[in-house]
């Protein structure tokens, strides 16, 4: 059965520049994402757009009926933020559909800046309930898109729960850890996918190292790399689950892996609004493969199955497995197919990409039976011919296995498809024609607007004839005529859809007046398209203005004088104990506890040790919340914990609604002082510093809001990713999930090693989410004098796995560093700790170089 018009998504495609802009333009979308080349976008290494070019860019994609929205999807720091009100003033005055968002202050300041400009919620924000999503809607967000991780049946849950449009991804591309929350990249090289500059650490090989023995995994060393999502199967599903717009990611990809996926998830939602069977053959499911593909999956999207989602036999693209070498020959091999082959492609021969022993070419010739193939052979035996000298047959083996991994006549279909001159993709045109004798020919023309814009009305434009139509002679005008004669739109981008005519008289008109009403209607809707849209911009400068009252503070704030205090975050009983039993803990600078426990039937005990130690006590709940786990924050509660260290942003509601003291922690991703002041206003006592900041952005912070709001954490070992997906479960269970995994993270202790020999404590949640910490700790003591002489009192030391005597000697140093006994410098490298704040290099910190992971 036909669905309904309302439920149509759009089919939203990524734009690295304006190829693969018209890429996504000729083979259907109904909206692009693009990013600015001056920065502020999480894909800083594509060619993206210049601001200079965007009222141009803007003009193209409304004529064509086609939504831009722009990525402003970093994180922003404090001295940036006048540079981003002069971006967003641009951006608003040319037209943009919309602003992808992941900074709250961010948010807040173009909310203020120009309230007409719809926001939507980067993945970046990590929303991933429906209180999550409220809270964005309370800042503005009119879109969300949806964390990667959440199925269909939590989508569905979302749906039911807020009127907000849900923006899905459909296609491409998975992140293993969640989005927003990686800091792996920069942890190990200093680079920030929080500001667009990830390094992919995730696709690389690493070791399983459990309980101290090396557990030897075959072939399976890429651990953290997911297959690709396409879900193209589940379209019908999405569309019934609530999905507004289905994302393909790719800013990075070809301009024909844009056309490509773009035509085909157009047809697969053209098929399941016309109640078809979303069913592609084997060749259109290889002809997306071809464009980039580290294996198909969907994902999340049917829950978690750990197993599938990562095989981790390879992380690189494959292409299409072509078939198995069955005999080798002094200059050819011959292959047993799995696939179609003709002369042209490109192979590779299965190896050791590590070993650097993968080889591949292009195939010269195909021979079957002896006879050269002129046309594409699909089964059967095949000789391979290659050019002379490309492959070293000696190195290739019977049973090894060949991948396709480059069509050339694809390719040049892909780019047929966006590179002529005229428009292929075209708008349809309804016409309504009222010719009466005696009176002026009229005709009203109507183009829909795309999918997923609710409220807009399409273009509408109306032309009359000068003069008033005659009494036919011979020929009196038909509707037949005029569907001939106005269908004739040549290189416009429009196309006749339906034309309804009201003829009354028998009138007669000449094709020349005919022809000039037609060219004057299209004009019309060409500078109807184009006209951009007109949005109020606050008169004056809004940053300033918003940063008023924070200044105000600052300065009253300064007049008092200030304790430091360490609070100390620990993640075992036994950690709390030491902390509680510390002689010294009395008399040098006492704070508070954090507890951050696997096993929440621990925490009972933990505040009791606490409390009897007179200590302060707030309990950790995890990172993400999904739909059904919003009873985790209410069973926090009946330990008697003073508080808790909130991590999204439901926990924040949920405390402030209930007036419940909390910290704000740093994966809420404080970077700038709106932010902060918002999490301050929200109820937060504190707010922790992202981990985003470096030395010199760290202490631009402190100078632009009140000391006494933040909170820095000046010792740690890095959470570097922060996944749903479990390697536990993965690789040490036979189970597929945490209903069947037998939790061997409870019994096990489980370190990554890397290909530089560190070996990376990997831990769960009591989600059974997986965090991978670096194995070397980070100590920012250096800068402690810096931001003790600012007026920051809150700092912090997180434990990981240390012992109580390991613990209170990092305590003890940091204690004394607090009493000036002793220089930043000596505590760091008596701790064998990386000297550094935050994920990327500050101008005073040591260097290191950002390709060292790779």
């Amino acid at each position: 059965m036909r669905l309904p018009e309302s439920l149509r998504p759009e089919l939203l495609a990524p734009a690295g520049d304006r190829d693969c802009m018209r890429a996504a333009v000729e083979n259907g979308a109904d909206a692009v994402y693009f990013g600015l080349n001056c920065g502020f976008n999480a894909r800083a290494r594509a060619t993206n757009v210049s601001p200079d070019e965007l009222t141009e860019t803007m003009r193209f994609l409304h004529h064509r009926g086609v939504k831009g929205y722009i990525t402003l999807n970093t994180l922003a720091f404090t001295n940036e933020l006048a540079e981003i009100e002069a971006l967003v003033r641009v951006i608003a005055a040319a037209g943009v559909d919309a602003l992808l968002v992941q900074d709250i202050g961010l948010l807040r300041l173009i909310r203020t800046i120009c309230p007409e400009l719809p926001l939507h919620a980067s993945t970046q924000m990590t929303l991933t309930s429906a209180e999550c999503i409220q809270v964005a809607e309370e800042l503005g967000v009119e879109r969300v898109v949806l964390a990667r991780e959440l199925s269909l049946r939590e989508i569905t849950r979302l749906r039911q729960s807020t009127s907000v449009a849900l923006e899905c991804f459909v296609h491409g591309a998975l992140c293993v850890a969640y989005s927003g929350q990686c800091l792996t990249s920069e942890s190990l090289g200093g680079r920030s996918a929080n500001r667009g500059q990830c390094a992919q650490a995730c696709r690389l090989p690493y070791d399983l190292i459990c309980d101290g023995e090396d557990v030897d995994l075959g072939a399976q060393k890429y651990l953290l790399s997911p297959q690709d999502l396409a879900a193209y199967e589940l379209t019908a599903d999405l569309i019934a689950a609530g999905i507004s717009s289905f994302k393909i990611e790719g800013r990075l990809k070809t301009p024909e892996y844009v056309a490509n996926i773009t035509r085909h998830y157009r047809e697969a939602i053209d098929l399941a609004m016309a109640g078809e069977p979303v069913e592609f053959s084997r060749d259109e499911v290889r002809e997306m493969e071809l464009s980039f593909s580290r294996g198909f999956s969907p994902g999340w999207l049917l829950g978690d199955d750990h197993k599938m989602l990562v095989p981790a036999i390879t992380s690189a693209k494959r292409g299409v497995l072509l078939g198995t070498i069955s005999k080798l020959f002094p200059n050819s091999v011959e292959i047993r197919l799995d696939g179609p082959v003709k002369r042209g492609d490109g192979v590779v021969f299965a190896g050791n990409r590590e070993a650097d022993d993968e080889q591949g070419g292009r195939i010269y010739g195909v021979l079957q039976q002896g006879r050269q193939q002129e046309h594409p052979v699909s089964t059967g035996l095949v000789e391979l011919e290659f050019q002379h000298g490309s492959i070293d047959f000696q190195r290739l083996q019977s049973g090894q296995t060949v991948w396709k991994t480059d069509d050339p006549q694809l390719t040049a279909k892909l780019k047929k498809s966006f590179s002529g001159p005229d428009p292929l993709h075209k708008r349809p045109l309804t016409l309504k024609v009222r010719a009466v004798t005696g009176e002026p020919l009229e005709i009203e023309a109507l183009v829909k607007p795309a999918a997923g814009n609710a409220n807009a009305v399409g273009l509408r434009e109306r032309v009359v004839s000068s003069e008033p139509l005659a009494l036919a002679r011979k020929h009196a005008v038909t509707e037949d005529f005029f569907v001939e004669q106005l269908s004739r739109l040549g290189n416009t981008p429009y196309e006749l859809a339906g034309l309804e005519a009201e003829i009354v008289g028998g009138p007669m008109i000449p094709l020349s007046v005919l022809s000039k009403l037609r060219q004057e209607l299209v004009a019309r809707l060409d500078q109807a398209a184009m006209q951009p849209t007109t949005r109020t911009l606050h008169a004056g400068l809004a940053l300033n203005e918003m940063k008023s009252g924070i200044g105000l503070r600052v300065r009253q704030d300064a007049e008092h004088a200030v304790t430091p205090q360490l609070n100390l975050l620990c993640r075992t009983l036994a950690q709390v104990t030491a902390v509680a039993e510390d002689p010294r803990r009395i008399a040098h600078a006492a704070g508070m506890i954090y507890a951050d426990f696997q096993d929440l039937r621990e925490y009972r005990q933990g505040v009791e040790i606490a409390h009897a130690a007179g200590l302060s006590i707030y309990l950790a709940p995890p990172r993400i919340q999904k739909p059904d786990e919003a009873g985790l924050f209410q069973s926090l509660l009946k330990y008697g914990a003073d508080g808790m260290l909130v991590r999204n942003l439901a926990g924040m509601r949920f405390c402030s609604e209930r007036q419940i003291p909390f910290v704000a922690d740093y994966s809420l991703n404080a970077t700038n002082e709106l932010t902060v002041q918002y999490l301050i206003e929200q109820g937060a006592e504190r707010a922790t510093a992202s981990y985003d900041l470096n030395r010199d952005q760290l202490l631009d912070l402190v100078g632009a809001v009140p000391p006494k709001w933040l909170e820095v954490v000046i010792h740690q070992h890095m959470p570097m990713f922060h996944m749903e997906h479990c390697v536990f479960c993965a690789v040490l269970s036979p189970g597929t999930n945490k209903t069947n995994c037998g939790r061997p993270c409870d019994t096990h202790l489980v370190q990554l090693r890397d290909r530089v020999g560190s070996e990376h404590p990997l831990k769960a949640d009591v989600g059974c989410r997986n965090t991978l910490y670096n194995a070397v700790p980070q100590s920012a003591a250096e800068v402690v004098p810096q931001l003790l002489g600012r007026g920051v009192c809150d700092l912090r030391i997180e434990f990981l796995d240390e012992t109580p005597t390991e613990m209170i000697r990092i305590l003890n140093l940091y204690r004394d560093l607090l009493s000036d006994r002793i220089p930043g410098e000596e505590v760091w490298r008596r701790l064998n700790a990386a000297n550094r704040v935050g994920v990327t290099r500050g101008t005073l910190e040591e260097r290191r170089n950002p390709l060292a992971i790779l």
